[in-house]
């Protein structure tokens, strides 16, 4: 509780004395950094809100130096970075050409160290490399379509104990794209207000209507759903399209993990949708590491949409949805 307050108390100074240098900046008193827009740009829609900007300027800046530092080596148990200095209070970066080696990694999404320098997999995939090379430059539509990506979502698939399953090159996008080819205008999206940033972005593109649960609380989003069935869209009292509950496994900044067996059972009772991100969830949780479906001993079949990514656990890069065959003879149409 102590640490809880203290961490307040001292956000508070930090923006107490940055409107304070704000001010001073604004007389000229103290030299303005940060980058400003030209004048014939004044009248600009502005890229962020005036408190991003604002904690950008005072707050992040102070303590810039503790993110987005360079590492050198496999993301492993250690890493070796790169030294860094700053001589105007972390505004810019000047690298020493020094490399601090042996420091302890406590932020990799490397869970199950399968993103080695040395081992099976980096045999296998440097195996596929020297026959397929680096890319196809196409489309999967065109003559991008590998059989080794047939061969991984069949995987994908067996491993889920779904139907079937597809394979994309980037984890952020199998939620911001697919979502908007689930769901559109006359749909309704539910989601825990804890979601990822991809996740809100994907129900924002869609032109769905949303509204936000509070984190894990099933009574929260059993009134939504009562309140979406009892009275329908806006206006019209027509019935909603389509229901999307939307929640992760492990939630991405909480660490926690969805009540998923309660978030079927009203799933069903209001006859709804489940799309289920497994990014952290997948290869962390469950015997088996088949993610929170397995963890709680549950049908995958009940799940309409599971996404995943290979980017954490499995130490490799893109995502992927599995489902019902059905699902994706839709997605190929969008």
């Amino acid at each position: 509780m102590l640490v809880a307050v203290l961490t307040y108390v001292g956000y508070g100074v930090l923006t107490l004395f940055g409107y304070l240098r704000d001010f001073m900046r604004q007389w000229k008193i103290e030299k303005c950094q940060n980058a400003t827009e030209r004048a014939e740009q004044k009248d600009f829609v502005p890229l962020y809100q005036d408190f991003e900007n604002f904690y950008n300027r005072n707050l992040y800046t102070r303590i810039r130096d503790s993110w987005n530092r360079p590492i050198c080596s496999v993301p492993g148990a250690k890493v070796d970075m790169m030294e860094r200095v700053s001589h105007d209070y972390n505004w810019t970066f000047t690298y020493t050409g020094r490399v601090i080696k042996d420091i302890i990694n406590m932020g990799s999404y490397n869970y199950l160290g399968f993103a080695q320098k040395a081992g099976t997999c980096q045999e296998a995939a440097a195996e596929v490399l020297s026959q397929y090379g680096a890319g196809v430059c196409s489309t999967r539509q065109e003559m991008g379509n590998l059989d080794k990506h047939e061969e991984l979502e069949e995987l994908v698939a067996r491993f889920l104990g779904v139907e079937s399953a597809m394979a994309y090159g980037m984890g952020f996008a199998t939620n911001s794209m697919n979502i908007p080819a689930l769901v559109g205008k006359g749909c309704l999206i539910l989601s825990d207000e804890l979601n990822h940033a991809s996740l809100v972005l994907g129900a924002r593109l869609s032109g769905a209507t949303i509204r936000i649960f509070k984190h894990n609380n099933m009574q929260s989003l059993e009134k939504l759903l009562k309140d979406a069935i009892v009275h329908g869209q806006p206006r019209t009292r027509r019935p909603w399209k389509k229901i999307l509950i939307l929640v992760e496994g492990i939630y991405s900044m909480e660490g926690s993990i969805v009540r998923l067996p309660e978030v079927i059972a009203l799933k069903k009772k209001y006859k709804s949708y489940l799309y289920l991100d497994e990014a952290h969830s997948i290869g962390a949780l469950g015997p088996s590491g088949r993610g929170v479906v397995e963890y709680f001993g549950l049908n995958p079949e009940d799940v309409d949409v599971m996404m995943g990514t290979f980017t954490k656990s499995f130490g490799a890069a893109g995502g992927y949805i599995g489902g019902k065959k059905l699902l994706f003879e839709g997605l190929l149409q969008r």
